[in-house]
C-alpha cells in the first residue's frame, strides 16, 4: 500500500515528540508533512492545508482539549490517528465516536508511525465506504417511496393501472431529461396543492 504522496498534518504541542513522528514518516517515504505545535486555531490550518491524513499527538490530554479535538475530528472527513500517553475507556469510546480511525495509547515509537498511519487510512476507507453505501441505500429507499406515492396518485386521479402509472412517470422523465424521482416528487407536490 503506497501512501507516499499523502499530505500529512501532524498536530503536536511537544516539539520533541513531533520530530519523532516526522522522522518516522520521512523514513517511511512521506515527504509532504506539516507540523503544527499549537492546538488552537487548528480548524483553520486544516482548511488551508486540506491534508489527506491527520496525526494528533497528545502527551497528557485534558478533558477540554480532547472534547475540542473530538468536535473537530467529527467535522473533518479524513483519516485521523491519535497518539496519547494515557487514556480512560471513556476517552477511547469518545474518540471512536468522533471518527478517529486509530487511537493509540502509550505507543509513540518512530517505527510504529507508518503501520499506524496505514491502518488509520485503511480503517477510514472501509468506514467511509460503509457510510456511503448506507447513505445510498437510504436515498434509494426514500426515492422508491416518492415514486410509489406518485404512482398511487396517478392511479387514483387518472384511473391508471400500476404499470401504466409507472410507464407514464418513466416516459415523462425521459421526455424532460430528468430523473424519475424528480418527476415523481413534482406529482406528489402538485397533488398536495390540488387535494
Amino acid at each position: 500500500m503506497d501512501h507516499s504522496d499523502l499530505t500529512i498534518l501532524v498536530i503536536d504541542e511537544n516539539t520533541i515528540r513531533a520530530s519523532i513522528i516526522e522522522e518516522g514518516l520521512r523514513e517511511a517515504g512521506h515527504l509532504r508533512v506539516t507540523v503544527i505545535h499549537d492546538v488552537n486555531g487548528i480548524a483553520r490550518s486544516i482548511e488551508q492545508l486540506t491534508p489527506d491524513v491527520i496525526i494528533i499527538d497528545l502527551e497528557n490530554p485534558n478533558r477540554d482539549m480532547l472534547e475540542h479535538l473530538f468536535q473537530l475530528t467529527r467535522s473533518v472527513s479524513r483519516p485521523i490517528a491519535m497518539f496519547v500517553d494515557r487514556a480512560d475507556t471513556e476517552s477511547i469510546a469518545a474518540a471512536v465516536d468522533a471518527g478517529v480511525s486509530a487511537y493509540i495509547v502509550d505507543g509513540l515509537k518512530k517505527e510504529r508511525v507508518k503501520p499506524i498511519l496505514d491502518m488509520a487510512v485503511m480503517r477510514f476507507r472501509a468506514f467511509d465506504r460503509l457510510r456511503r453505501e448506507l447513505t445510498d441505500a437510504k436515498t434509494a429507499l426514500t426515492e422508491r417511496k416518492v415514486i410509489e406515492r406518485a404512482k398511487g396518485i396517478l392511479m387514483k386521479m387518472r384511473g391508471l393501472s400500476e404499470e401504466e402509472a409507472f410507464a407514464l412517470l418513466r416516459q415523462t422523465a425521459m421526455n424532460e431529461k430528468k430523473k424519475m424521482v424528480d418527476i415523481a416528487q413534482s406529482v406528489v407536490t402538485a397533488a398536495s396543492l390540488l387535494m
